[in-house]
């Protein structure tokens, strides 16, 4: 049985679980309830571009969910697609039998079937939900799809620090498979958006002279990693992945990884009609924009080309020190390459030698601080991510050692070293798995076991 078949069939048989979980992770009364229906849906990303696809309550993102920390939730999942789905809570402290991920041992909701959660959401900041199952080269499943949508838990505390807020999901469309010079294949896709709108075609980001907009960035791109920037504009980076960085930097753009998120404060002193979009000139052509206007602003909206790709982690870090020999903290060491299998046959991507479900299942202990070394042997950028956990960047592509750069998403460009640490304090299965599609359905994924 070949490894894409196993996941497959995994991933079907997981449905024998039942069709209705229920999973309580505290008692007490239920202070908000929320249904998620998934279900066949049309994007029109503009009058000429239309995808058929799968959507939450028929929209693309799916509904902003936003949630107090620590208050109990309950979400149901209602399946009216006719293959089996998966929801996966990303960035949430949350037990692996309701976390979203066959692989740990949520059962998968079979079609006309629905599934309750409750939990108490933990930690407060910007995370997502999305699909979270197997596409192989069908470009309209799993999270090719519109399958994604916003989470935001409120922290106990809103520091107010912003005007307003804006909520941006960056997506990529449609197009077909490409074999690359070194075999493996990616998508080349049709067309980009935002909040699934072409450049153009969506409602303007309407703001007043004087605000501080607060923007909330997620990536839900299956595969490509984006690079987005606000003519006439600078951002002020303050937080990545949700979690608030050590020192914010005041930038001229953003990257952001699939499954990344940034949040960025723009001071808005500079008025006009503008385009926030993409850097790179093709993937704007393709769509990926969204035009910013100042209240009494009128014209055409102007775009600023910046000359370079400018960007990296460390920026945001403060400085660390390494870790003293007597430290407690063991080194889980991860080595990525890709296995060509010959021409006709699809490329399998490996953690240190083996293809999942082959991979190993390092053990963790209870409270034991861990260090991954991750060594991209590949020609390929890799956006790692853990589940159920949120890992400190201490090392990136040989800087010196960094402290409290809090992220669950990590980008390891190809040929570099990057270096994280977590404390083991969420028992159960945790998957870890690069967040390309197709790099996690030919193998690229782990799981860790707790003793």
């Amino acid at each position: 049985m070949s490894m894409l078949t196993r996941r497959r069939f995994t991933q079907l048989s997981a449905m024998t679980a039942g069709s209705v979980l229920t999973a309580r992770r505290a008692m007490g009364t239920t202070a908000s309830d929320t249904t998620l229906e998934i279900a066949p849906y049309t994007l029109e990303a503009s009058p000429k571009h239309r995808f058929r696809t799968l959507a939450f309550n028929g929209q693309i993102p799916g509904p902003l969910l936003r949630m107090r920390q620590g208050q109990e939730q309950s979400i149901t999942v209602r399946n009216l697609a006719n293959e089996p789905e998966i929801v996966h809570y990303h960035g949430l402290y949350l037990p692996p039998d309701i976390d979203g991920a066959m692989e740990e041992g949520t059962p998968m909701i079979p079609p006309g079937a629905e599934a309750h959660y409750t939990f108490k959401p933990d930690p407060p900041g910007f995370r997502w939900y999305h699909t979270h199952t197997f596409a192989g080269q069908d470009l309209t499943k799993a999270m090719f799809s519109g399958l994604h949508g916003f989470l935001f838990i409120e922290p106990g505390e809103d520091p107010g620090r912003y005007d307003r807020e804006v909520f941006l999901g960056l997506h990529d469309w449609g197009g077909h498979f490409e074999s690359s010079s070194d075999g493996n294949m990616s998508p080349a896709y049709d067309v980009s958006t935002i909040n699934g709108k072409m450049l153009g075609f969506g409602e303007p980001v309407r703001v007043k002279q004087g605000e501080r907009v607060l923007l909330h960035v997620l990536n839900s791109s299956a595969t490509d990693v984006h690079w987005i920037a606000l003519a006439g504009h600078s951002l002020r980076v303050i937080e990545l992945d949700g979690n608030p960085v050590p020192q914010p930097q005041t930038v001229p753009m953003l990257r952001v990884a699939p499954a990344e998120r940034v949040c960025a404060i723009v001071e808005m002193k500079n008025p006009g009609v503008w385009v926030l979009g993409e850097v790179r000139k093709h993937v704007q052509a393709a769509g990926m924009g969204i035009v910013v206007e100042y209240a009494g602003a009128t014209g055409k909206p102007v775009w600023t080309q910046p000359e370079d790709l400018v960007w990296n982690y460390r920026q945001f870090a403060a400085p660390g020190e390494a870790r003293m020999s007597g430290d407690e903290v063991s080194r889980i060491n991860l080595a990525f390459d890709s296995k060509f299998q010959g021409h006709g046959n699809e490329e399998l991507w490996r953690i240190n030698g083996k293809s999942y479900p082959q991979t190993e299942e390092p053990i963790l202990t209870a409270g034991q601080r861990y260090r991954l070394v991750m060594k991209n042997l590949s020609m390929d950028d890799h956006p790692v991510h853990l589940h159920r956990h949120t890992f400190e960047v201490r090392q990136v592509d040989r800087s010196p050692e960094l402290h409290g750069l809090l992220k669950d998403v990590l980008l390891v460009p190809a040929g570099t070293t990057a270096e994280v640490e977590f404390v083991a304090d969420h028992p159960g299965r945790t998957l870890f798995h690069c967040h390309q599609q197709d790099h996690m359905d030919r193998g690229f994924m782990m799981v860790f076991r707790y003793a």
